[in-house]
């Protein structure tokens, strides 16, 4: 929530003068697990005033949370695919296109980006500031739902959640949204710590609760790790960040046949 871009490198912290964050990857690419990839870690406010990191629920600095899809698809997206050599072309929007590019992106994020992971990769509800909606906010935090986001399948073909946060929109309205989509979610990884105070029970249960049955078919790999007195933190979000990049890139052939995995670490 108070976040910014550097917080997965500063929170992380360093290691032999490294970002701990940097040394997951260059170890799963030095391992030969995964092929290089890029990594990016951007603004989520997308707001006017991107400096902002109070809790201003009537302030575009949090309501740009819930709109953060539109700068993804249409700035940052189309912005890192025309500077660096990347697999995935955006600007190619054939039917075989869209089907090969998605299969070469991954969204996820920690808490607040994990929620946009869901709500906005998956599509569930934006939220706005009750002066507007004129309702009662169901986290008592002067926010309220308001219309569902259209989701990013399209571009994605994996999804993570790390102690995604409160406002993550409930597992049947998230597999309701993959069921009537077009586009077959390949990997869904949550996860977050029991002993968070923050996002188990209003962010991680509530998020999970019903999505496998809603989603149907258009479900792939499912994974629900939830890690044994983890807290709202690095250590978490850092083994979340690992098996979610193995498993969307892995080099090992994986089945054809889904998976579901439930597991307490």
């Amino acid at each position: 929530m108070g976040g910014n871009r550097y917080d997965w490198l500063n929170g992380s912290g360093k290691e032999d003068d490294n970002f701990v964050i940097c040394n997951i990857f260059d170890n799963l690419i030095a391992n030969g697990d995964i092929d290089p990839i890029i990594v990016v870690f951007p603004e989520g406010r997308s707001a006017h005033d991107w400096t902002d990191i109070s809790f201003n629920p009537a302030g575009t600095n949090l309501l740009g949370f819930y709109y953060f899809d539109y700068e993804l698809r249409y700035d940052l997206i189309p912005f890192i695919e025309s500077q660096y050599n990347t697999y995935a072309n955006i600007k190619d929007t054939s039917p075989e296109g869209v089907t090969y590019n998605r299969l070469h992106r991954a969204l996820a994020g920690l808490s607040m980006g994990g929620m946009q992971a869901l709500n906005l990769g998956i599509g569930g509800y934006r939220c706005d500031s009750t002066v507007y909606t004129e309702t009662k906010s169901p986290w008592e935090n002067g926010l309220d739902t308001t219309v569902l986001a259209p989701g990013m399948l399209d571009l994605f073909a994996y999804v993570g959640a790390f102690s995604n946060a409160p406002t993550s929109s409930d597992g049947k309205v998230l597999g309701s949204s993959l069921g009537s989509r077009g586009y077959r979610l390949n990997l869904l990884y949550i996860t977050c710590g029991d002993g968070d105070k923050i996002a188990y029970q209003s962010g991680y249960v509530k998020a999970t609760d019903g999505l496998l049955d809603a989603a149907g078919d258009n479900l792939g790999d499912y994974y629900c790790i939830l890690i044994k007195d983890g807290l709202h933190d690095f250590h978490v979000w850092n083994n979340g960040a690992f098996n979610f990049a193995r498993l969307a890139f892995g080099k090992e052939k994986q089945s054809l046949e889904s998976k579901v995995v439930t597991k307490i670490l």
